[in-house]
């Protein structure tokens, strides 16, 4: 219900699957699959309509495959990967784990055809970056930013700037990218964080640990002012990783929930005024405080509605 507010037929659309946390992990895992069911609850909870939330197919076999070793594809999906490899990724194999994994990488396909419908479209999942072309790494089995990319290429987008603002940087995606000019990758990233070895991007921008707002957000607005006039994209695809925030567990830099809003104004800004579609995934964030760390998730969101004049979430906990 909307409850006869307008601000929601101006609310850009949203994806999401209730399979994004449904997959069961040993306790203590580091990964905190319950994010995306409590962010999809606190979104409902602040006035968003369940119509505002949409479900997207899983992805194919072919989609896989713009991207992917078809024995990567094949050998993962089967269960028939060797251990030392799913080690590497980080997740017990399991058919649930797969079928999450194609839903996701749907869900941002489906993302970035939203967002050259309606301008703005962010998803509730994505942001495995670290997925190469065959192999996965840092809990990513596909990289669903550059399937995505690779199907908007094939309905006919000419540039896709993918921008990684993600702790860890997009090293997948850089090296996929690596000699295809028409896909720009772009990675601000933690210096000393995962992985230990980086990949080449088209632009990547090293933080110092601990980096607080001041040097960080000025690094955002330099580098997504410059890409965007430089490249003058059809597409941008974004990673709002929280994992930047100074209460995360994996992250080593020191940026406040009001930075990470700060961060995702401005670039949701730079390409509303560039006129260029953005695609946003919610990527990584590692708190285990699931609660505190869907808070800082919704700041992309807040971000949102303020591009698009709506305040359903003028009341959200800062």
């Amino acid at each position: 219900m909307n409850n006869g507010n307008p601000a929601v037929s101006r609310l850009p659309p949203l994806v999401y699957h209730h399979c994004y946390s449904e997959l069961e992990l040993p306790e203590r895992h580091r990964y905190p699959i319950g994010k995306y069911r409590a962010l999809y609850q606190l979104l409902l909870s602040l006035g968003v309509p369940l119509e505002n939330f949409l479900q997207a197919a899983p992805a194919t076999f072919a989609q896989l495959a713009l991207v992917h070793d078809p024995v990567y594809i094949s050998e993962l999906t089967s269960g028939a990967i060797d251990a030392k490899k799913m080690r590497r990724i980080g997740f017990p194999w399991s058919e649930t784990l797969i079928q999450r994994s194609l839903q996701s990488t749907g869900g941002t396909i489906r993302t970035a055809e939203l967002a050259l419908e309606h301008g703005m479209a962010f998803h509730l999942s994505g942001g495995y970056h670290h997925a190469f072309a065959n192999e996965g790494s840092g809990f990513c089995l596909f990289n669903d930013l550059a399937i995505a990319a690779k199907v908007m290429q094939q309905h006919g987008v000419g540039k896709i700037l993918i921008f990684d603002c993600d702790v860890h940087q997009g090293d997948g995606t850089a090296l996929i990218f690596a000699e295809d000019p028409a896909i720009i990758t772009a990675s601000l990233h933690g210096d000393k964080n995962f992985p230990s070895r980086k990949q080449r991007s088209d632009w990547d921008i090293g933080l110092d640990s601990q980096l607080t707002d001041g040097p960080y957000l000025q690094a955002v607005r330099e580098s997504i002012n410059y890409l965007l006039q430089l490249h003058q994209p059809d597409l941008v695809i974004y990673d709002a990783g929280v994992d930047i925030h100074q209460d995360d567990d994996l992250g080593l830099l020191n940026i406040s929930t009001a930075g990470v809003f700060q961060r995702d104004v401005i670039v949701l800004t730079a390409c509303r005024t560039a006129n260029i579609p953005v695609a946003a995934v919610i990527g990584g964030g590692y708190q285990r405080d699931i609660q505190a760390l869907s808070q800082v998730h919704l700041q992309l969101f807040r971000a949102a509605w303020q591009q698009m004049g709506a305040t359903l979430c003028d009341n959200a906990p800062r």
